[in-house]
């Protein structure tokens, strides 16, 4: 097979995809037409069926589907004119190669995290963190291949434990750069700032917002599981609770950005600040990689950055 990241304009396509999304909308005429986000393993390309006629069979979102079209341009990001399209048969695709997985090891990831954790000198951050992370091999599981959002970066298998990694690496350099941080709590937070993702997001291929995520978020989700988890070790310390609870109910940032709190320790401003750069420049990195601008050197506006980037080549 062909993957998205290798599309041309005018390209012919007959090939099986994951339909992402599937919109049924209207021309200005009152013309019927379908909108699709087709997705395999390297990226997410939008699909327009703007004849609806017998070889336009039925199917639904998150359903595997081969499709017939033509590759165009327009207002600078590529898109099919699709023509054709059925379901797949099982047999027919490979489900491995329509969802998009991290580069890096996994189980290189993990192992680095639990090494960090084994680093923690407090009894009660560090069993905590056993309990949830090592003991709990359900929560371990889903940790290593759930993504770290929807769409907006990490947005694939394995981009959790990636994003967060990263975030605890930075974190750990961090800690004794700065008078009055307190390392334990930094890095136990680090590493648990987003684990209510994998209450927040369905498994893939969907890859959506659960209701527990529509009505709780990863937020408040992380902070009650803290609470809970402490509440199991007896004697565990009510301020060192409240002191991680309020780290990951303030890690972004401002009330603007679907944070419950403001960062009001020194821990909590440094995870926000890490959190909120590994993000960012993630955002960086897979716009710049999917070699978007070719022509021209820069890349045209990139919504998730709000701004129009370019390589640094000299």
């Amino acid at each position: 097979m062909r993957y998205i990241e290798d599309f041309r304009e005018n390209d012919h396509i007959v090939d099986h995809f994951l339909c992402k999304q599937k919109q049924s909308l209207k021309t200005r005429t009152g013309k019927t037409y379908l909108s699709l986000k087709l997705q395999d393993k390297t990226g997410v390309i939008d699909g327009k069926v703007w004849e609806m006629n017998n070889d336009i069979q039925s199917f639904e979102e998150n359903e595997f589907i081969k499709i017939e079209g033509v590759v165009l341009t327009y207002q600078n990001d590529l898109q099919i004119k699709i023509n054709r399209i059925r379901r797949s048969n099982p047999g027919e695709y490979d489900s491995a190669n329509y969802i998009p997985r991290t580069e890096k090891d996994i189980d290189g990831l993990y192992k680095m995290l639990t090494d960090i954790i084994k680093t923690i000198n407090n009894y009660y951050i560090r069993e905590l963190m056993e309990n949830i992370l090592i003991r709990d091999k359900d929560v371990a599981a889903a940790f290593q291949c759930h993504s770290a959002a929807k769409n907006m970066h990490h947005s694939f298998f394995g981009g959790l434990i990636e994003h967060t990694a990263s975030v605890a690496q930075i974190c750990d350099f961090m800690s004794d750069r700065y008078r009055f941080v307190n390392r334990d709590l930094l890095i136990a937070t680090a590493i648990l700032h987003d684990l209510g993702k994998i209450y927040e997001l369905s498994p893939f291929p969907d890859n959506d917002y659960t209701d527990e995520g529509q009505l709780l978020g990863h937020i408040v989700i992380c902070s009650e599981l803290i609470s809970r988890e402490a509440d199991k070790i007896p004697s565990f310390p009510p301020r060192l609770k409240t002191l991680m609870q309020h780290s990951i109910l303030a890690h972004h940032g401002e009330y603007e950005y679907g944070s419950p709190k403001q960062p009001k320790t020194i821990e909590a401003f440094i995870l926000h600040c890490v959190d909120n750069m590994d993000a960012k420049v993630k955002m960086f990195e897979e716009a710049l990689s999917a070699e978007i601008g070719i022509k021209s050197g820069w890349s045209g506006y990139v919504k998730t950055l709000s701004r129009n980037i370019t390589h640094s080549d000299f």
